[in-house]
């Protein structure tokens, strides 16, 4: 499904050990089509002030540079050629001048319309952001599960240590999105997190509605997480020292874990 979507969701987090600790809320994410930024509904606009706005500078490189010419050269140095095919980008727009992307989703497509790659771009809540990209070796097929894996490489939270696996299951985004993100450790699973929601037409009625509901959304990102955070530490989380990030910005990650049946469950917490 091309163009541009608006997915109404949830956010949850659930954490396993040494205690349990969850969490969920409300959300609303973008799916855009780096070729069609100049067609955007009102209120949103490119590289622009207003209510919302999707910049250039908030992904990528982060300098102000076009997308689309970046993930190419990175596709192109991971020898990975899409041929001008599409990429669609998974992100919460700025909202009211501001924006806070936990994770940001890029979906690179061959010009045949096959899935050649996925760049799972984290940010934490210094400042810093890096990106795994994730070759899919296998072209899933339609509403099929898609399973890929990284070991991490990049500060998140503070509460959990450096040696990590995150494993990814996911499907293209269509009528539904639906991601689950299992997070390892040495001692056994950690953290389980999932994005869920429903697709609505990128329009300026359904901006507007989204805008009227989450008027503070990135607010209301932080200060869950900062909140959070608070919690986990009042009862008793390990805190982990900050190192310095990866001295490149992007980690190639090589191998799929395949893909599973089009009516694979994919809940968050089995």
């Amino acid at each position: 499904m091309t163009g541009h979507a608006l997915y109404r969701g949830e956010v949850m987090h659930l954490r396993l050990r040494p205690f349990r600790h969850g969490f969920r809320y409300a959300a609303f994410t973008l799916l855009l089509d780096l070729d069609e930024l100049d067609r955007l509904p009102w209120p949103l606009r490119h590289n622009g002030r207003g209510l919302m706005a999707i910049a250039d500078r908030d992904h990528g490189p982060r300098d102000g540079g076009a997308l689309k010419p970046w993930i190419e050269a990175r596709l192109a140095a991971a020898g990975i050629d899409l041929s001008g095919g599409r990429v669609r980008l998974l992100a919460m727009p700025r909202v009211l001048g501001r924006v806070f992307n936990p994770l940001s989703i890029w979906f690179c497509h061959h010009a045949d319309g096959r899935l050649l790659a996925i760049l799972y771009e984290v940010r934490n809540t210094f400042g810093e952001a890096h990106s795994y990209l994730l070759p899919v070796e296998t072209a899933p097929a339609p509403g099929a599960v898609i399973a890929q894996q990284c070991d991490k490489g990049f500060y998140v939270s503070p509460f959990i240590g450096p040696q990590a696996t995150y494993r990814f299951r996911l499907r293209l985004p269509g009528e539904t999105l639906t991601l689950v993100i299992r997070e390892s450790v040495p001692e056994g699973p950690q953290l389980i997190a999932s994005l869920t929601g429903r697709r609505r037409a990128l329009t300026s009625g359904a901006l507007l509605a989204a805008l009227a509901r989450f008027p503070l959304l990135t607010l209301q990102v932080l200060g869950a997480i900062h909140w959070q955070a608070l919690r986990l530490w009042l009862k008793g989380a390990r805190f982990h020292r900050r190192p310095a990030p990866p001295a490149e910005a992007v980690t190639l990650v090589r191998g799929d874990l395949g893909q599973g049946a089009a009516g694979e469950h994919l809940a968050a917490a089995e």
